[in-house]
């Protein structure tokens, strides 16, 4: 059993991902930033001892301590448009070293929807960083999460598991290679420029080699400082019906709650190519009903973008090396935490012992020597600690048993780790 943050409480993995869940379910449990914040709050309140939240476009996920999962499925449906009963169907939820597992996974690229997708280690970081915030962070999990991000960067420069570029912005890219000629001049117009939108057009000005590109966002400055870098064209967004009717390509990454683009804004019947690259949806679905227009979801262009990296999977053995060898280093720790406490404990009952049985007896032996009792006793002390410690690392699965054996039968004073 993982150490855990207080008596009774697990350390659990819970949520949904791309595995078993669609766009549509996975935008349902999906969490805004405030939603988060709510969330960890609300926690916090209920009495979690340490919990990080991570929503993103493939997965969200709870990951933390709690005396029964259902306390973190519940703040997942209260706090998302998701119902228990949904969860249930297309969940997952791990304990102890099957949740440690999956974080390794998750944030080494291994369980993202494009292998080798790196970002996810960012946002990881990003959601222990905002727990921390609330002092939601316990040494377990951050201990966990270091250990994690450390795998990942040696695998990011020792495996080619990550080789080229990947994510969903890349991905998007992809397509429109394998649709349109290098150097071709279709007008692409990219509505939204938080992170996704960003790294869109980064790979699309590397990528393409195409500067018919325009930028619209809601706040339009924030297209503008992205423009300015690129040499690209800012739009207001009151001209987006206009701009799209100009546009062969509408990459649509906006990252709202509900869709910011249906068949009401499309007044043109040349071809347009509709990339969404947004969990929830962005783009409603009524626009198929437009025959010229083609809508293509995250979704599929990760299965496109997959079938290009298949050289990858050749790297997949080189990367869980990597991990089992930090896993390992994590699981010395969490052993070691697991019972010092108790062998801390039980060296300075021994010391009482040695010290009581010391003072009754100096004045009864002649020639008394303090410094050779001293010496003598620390190292009977030293090696019946000893014997206790390999005792309790052969124990594994019944170590908790022994050490509340120990704490019996010595009266040491009950840890809570």
């Amino acid at each position: 059993m993982a150490a855990a943050a207080a008596k009774h409480h697990t350390f659990y993995a819970i949520g949904i991902s791309y595995r078993k869940a669609d766009a549509e379910m996975r935008g349902a449990f999906s969490l805004s930033p405030d939603a988060i914040d709510t969330l960890l709050v609300q926690a916090k309140a209920e009495g979690i001892p340490s919990l990080a939240v991570i929503s993103t476009c493939n997965r969200t996920e709870l990951y933390g301590f709690a005396q029964h999962p259902f306390q973190l499925i519940k703040l997942l449906c209260e706090h998302s448009n998701g119902t228990v009963e949904q969860f249930e169907k297309i969940a997952y939820v791990h304990k102890n070293e099957k949740a440690n597992n999956h974080l390794f996974s998750v944030g080494t690229g291994l369980d993202s929807q494009i292998l080798g997708d790196f970002e996810i280690i960012g946002q990881l970081k990003l959601a222990f960083k905002k727990s921390k915030s609330y002092q939601l962070i316990n040494p377990y999990m951050e201990r966990l999460i270091n250990a994690v991000i450390q795998a990942s960067k040696r695998i990011k420069t020792e495996t080619d598991l990550s080789s080229g570029a990947t994510s969903v912005s890349f991905a998007s890219v992809q397509y429109i290679l394998q649709n349109f000629e290098k150097n071709s001049s279709q007008r692409i117009t990219l509505f939204g420029t938080g992170k996704i939108g960003r790294n869109t057009c980064e790979n699309l000005i590397k990528h393409t080699e195409n500067k018919e590109i325009t930028l619209i966002n809601r706040t339009k400055n924030k297209a503008e400082l992205i423009a300015g870098k690129f040499d690209l064209v800012v739009k207001d967004y009151a001209q987006l019906e206009e701009q799209i009717a100009q546009s062969d390509i509408l990459i649509v990454a906006t990252g709202a709650q509900n869709p910011t683009v249906s068949k009401d804004l499309i007044f043109t019947n040349r071809p347009l190519l509709i990339l969404d690259l947004s969990i929830p949806k962005n783009v409603n679905e009524n626009v198929r009903e437009l025959e010229n227009v083609k809508l293509i979801h995250l979704d599929e262009l990760s299965r496109i973008t997959n079938r290009t990296l298949e050289n990858r999977v050749h790297f997949i053995p080189q990367a869980e090396v990597i991990i089992n060898d930090i896993h390992n280093e994590f699981k010395l720790w969490q052993e070691s935490r697991r019972f010092a406490p108790t062998m801390s404990a039980l060296k300075n009952k021994l010391a009482l012992l040695k010290e009581a049985e010391i003072k009754g007896n100096r004045t009864k032996i002649t020639d008394f020597n303090q410094e050779q009792a001293d010496l003598i006793a620390d190292k009977i002390i030293q090696k019946i600690a000893g014997h206790f410690a390999n005792h309790l690392r052969d124990e594994e699965e019944n170590m908790e048993e022994a050490i509340e054996l120990l704490n019996k039968v010595f009266k040491l004073e009950q840890v809570v780790f």
